[in-house]
């Protein structure tokens, strides 16, 4: 049996054990979800955030994508925040990055990746906003784990820059946004500690537009 037939084989496998544990289990799952997180990782094959962060099916909604970006005109990642925000009203929106990220990497050299140079340019105007520290840095792992985190807050600042996610948090003031990395040598999540008091200045204009509407 080769690998791809395993799959279909422990499927049928699992569902019994299921089915064993909870004989209503997928009947019940099929209901509705209620998500408390919205994930925004990496599709790195490496990083499992159901194994890590201790998850089972339908705590977490998920979007992945190289290097965990959030651009302002990738229609796919700001559908899933506009669902996971508005329809699914999660508590939590986390961006996890992670150490060795073949993403960061690649933004860093000067190879052609084709259709992917476009969307690691995003990269690259983290570098190019935080080149001064970074080129501080003498070895190149330093710059490139720096690189990691800095990716992380940027992202986690283009998620708070949405009118939609601006309203959960400046009005409702019910959602919180997180900015996380996970080191693949030893399983462990770092927590960027990101607040609004730290990014504020760059949110844009609708916490005063909101504030102005009050007066």
């Amino acid at each position: 049996m080769n690998l791809y037939e395993q799959v279909f084989s422990h499927n049928k496998e699992w569902v019994q054990k299921q089915l064993q544990l909870d004989p209503a289990y997928f009947s019940d799952m099929a209901k509705s979800q209620a998500p408390e997180f919205l994930y925004i990782g990496c599709s790195d094959s490496r990083v499992s955030p159901d194994a890590f962060m201790g998850i089972k099916p339908g705590d977490v909604f998920i979007h992945r994508n190289i290097a965990n970006l959030v651009p302002n005109n990738d229609i796919s990642s700001l559908a899933v925040l506009q669902y996971a925000v508005e329809n699914l009203q999660v508590k939590h929106v986390i961006v996890c990055g992670h150490y060795g990220c073949g993403g960061i990497k690649a933004a860093t050299t000067h190879d052609d990746f084709g259709y992917m140079n476009t969307w690691l340019r995003n990269i690259q105007d983290v570098y190019r906003m935080h080149r001064d520290e970074l080129d501080a840095l003498e070895d190149a792992e330093s710059r490139h784990r720096r690189l990691v985190e800095l990716n992380v807050r940027e992202q986690c600042l283009n998620v708070m820059k949405l009118s939609f996610v601006q309203k959960r948090l400046f009005e409702s003031q019910d959602i919180k946004v997180h900015g996380w990395v996970y080191d693949l040598a030893n399983g462990q999540l770092k927590d960027m500690q990101v607040s609004i008091a730290d990014l504020e200045p760059n949110l844009g204009i609708y916490r005063f537009k909101h504030a102005s509407a009050k007066n």
